[in-house]
């Protein structure tokens, strides 16, 4: 097994350190460019915990496209084996999403994230390192900013302003619905940043967040109940 095939199949439990070091090496392997067929099936991805952080629940809501039909969800419980760091909740979360995606009939063609993708310090946020690891398609979609820096953003719906970290366009800063806190959209893997903003538009024709991720994030807080749930996973 070659050092790159190995960096993609890592182990989660990596100490701070590690990981900051593993997401370095793995982001120039984030695809910036547009490459995803038809849509058909378009998942948000959303995570919570539980028993006071100790359980890790992720949830995989999938949607129709363009119709935005629920068609499927998929919830994963298995318990939390990293801290929380700012920067590394992928390791963190990521574990527990992989098996909800394990979980579901027919994968997804498209996840959008509640979380960052490539507007993240070290250009590998949950978003991006899903998608790399998975090579599905994938968007961030994050509720606040993690890094850079932006200017103000129009208050009608579609608004956008660039989203900027030394130097670099790491995202747009997206207005879905008018008067309206905006979103903080990022390229995740195989989508430019140009699609990613259209695609989060088009699934949120009527609240701030996209209706895939809106309803994962109901499930993941309890606030819904899952159509499926697998089981927690053994450690």
């Amino acid at each position: 097994m070659d050092a790159s095939h190995e960096d993609l199949h890592h182990p989660w439990g990596l100490t701070p350190e590690a990981a900051r070091a593993l997401q370095t090496r793995l982001a120039p392997r984030v695809e910036r460019g547009d490459r995803f067929g038809p849509l058909e099936r378009v998942a948000g991805v959303d995570v919570g915990f539980e028993q006071g952080g100790g359980i890790t629940r992720a949830v995989v809501s999938v949607f129709s496209w363009p119709h935005l039909e629920p068609l499927e969800d998929a919830v994963a419980r298995v318990p939390t084996a990293f801290p929380y760091v700012p920067g590394l909740l992928s390791f963190r979360e990521i574990p527990a999403v992989l098996r909800a995606l394990e979980g579901l009939q027919v994968p997804p063609d498209l996840l959008l994230c509640d979380g960052q993708g490539i507007a993240h310090p070290r250009r590998l946020g949950i978003a991006a390192h899903l998608g790399l690891i998975t090579d599905l398609p994938s968007v961030g979609v994050g509720k606040s900013r993690l890094v850079g820096r932006h200017g103000e953003v129009g208050v009608l719906r579609g608004s956008t302003v660039p989203l900027a970290d030394r130097g670099e366009v790491i995202g747009r800063v997206l207005r879905t619905r008018t008067g309206v806190r905006p979103v903080y959209v990022s390229t995740g893997h195989r989508v430019a940043l140009d699609a990613a903003c259209q695609l989060v538009l088009q699934a949120a024709p009527r609240y701030r967040l996209p209706e895939p991720i809106r309803r994962a994030d109901r499930i993941a807080s309890r606030r819904d109940g899952p159509r499926r749930e697998a089981a927690v996973q053994k450690r």
